[in-house]
């Protein structure tokens, strides 16, 4: 058992929460229980997540997607009202990490997608970019062979964009909403660009750059980010831990 606090400054320094200009705030966003336990883990603070959290008994609740997100109301009302009203009930802590667990560079969600997919010499494309990754695949091989990978590893098939008649073999990626990146993937000279969601103008900058698109869903692409971290920290502190999925298609 420890304190919140511990639990709190431990993640901050971990993940380096500091160092991201991000859309929401890292780190503790609703305070419950004061002494940690037992921990659970998901990717978003949906209420059948806050639900399934509360029936496992755990005295905090970690999410790489929590609440307090730029440019919507902060009112604590509606779905977010019955939610902080869920947590607050069970003495659950929430506790979110966002960018900071996309970018880390031993168990967030872009290592983890590398991992997953069997991508090989796996790191960010530069100190400016830490959320964009790239790598390469063992032997180059057919978009289609690559796509199926992708479903085998992900549980899903991905929508793919084909760009170019050519074998594919080093990479580019970024998990969850980072299809603004292709531009600069394509600066990078890789074969494909993946990543979570596709927007509209995602298709047509992949077939005007050459580049091959993956778009292996958002969720998808951020379980095993989080995961990883709650199970990190259970070694660590010596807490149980559990990995809750909530099921996502997108």
């Amino acid at each position: 058992m420890i304190e919140l606090t511990t639990l709190v400054d431990y993640c901050a320094e971990f993940l380096s929460i500091h160092d991201f200009q991000d859309y929401c705030p890292n780190g503790l966003q609703v305070e419950g229980k004061r002494q940690i336990e037992s921990i659970v883990t998901g990717v978003t603070a949906s209420q059948a997540l806050i639900d399934a959290a509360a029936r496992a008994g755990a005295d905090a609740l970690l999410v790489h997607h929590g609440f307090f997100w730029k440019g919507e109301d902060p009112c604590l009302v509606g779905l977010k009202g019955r939610r902080i009203r869920a947590l607050h009930a069970a003495g659950l802590s929430l506790l979110a990490y966002h960018l900071p667990l996309d970018a880390h560079t031993g168990l967030g969600n872009n290592r983890s997608l590398a991992q997953r997919l069997g991508i090989q010499q796996a790191e960010p494309a530069s100190s400016d970019t830490p959320l964009l990754w790239c790598g390469q695949l063992a032997s180059a091989e057919p978009a289609a062979a690559f796509s199926e990978r992708i479903a085998k590893a992900l549980g899903r098939q991905p929508l793919h964009i084909p760009a170019a008649e050519r074998p594919l073999r080093t990479l580019a990626w970024c998990s969850g909403g980072g299809q603004r990146y292709i531009e600069q993937a394509a600066a990078l000279g890789v074969d494909a660009f993946i990543s979570g969601e596709i927007s509209e103008s995602t298709t047509h900058q992949a077939r005007e750059t050459g580049l091959d698109y993956f778009a292996v869903g958002h969720h998808a692409s951020e379980r095993d980010g989080i995961r990883a971290l709650g199970e990190h920290l259970a070694q660590h502190f010596g807490l149980t831990q559990r990995f809750i999925e909530i099921e996502n298609p997108a």
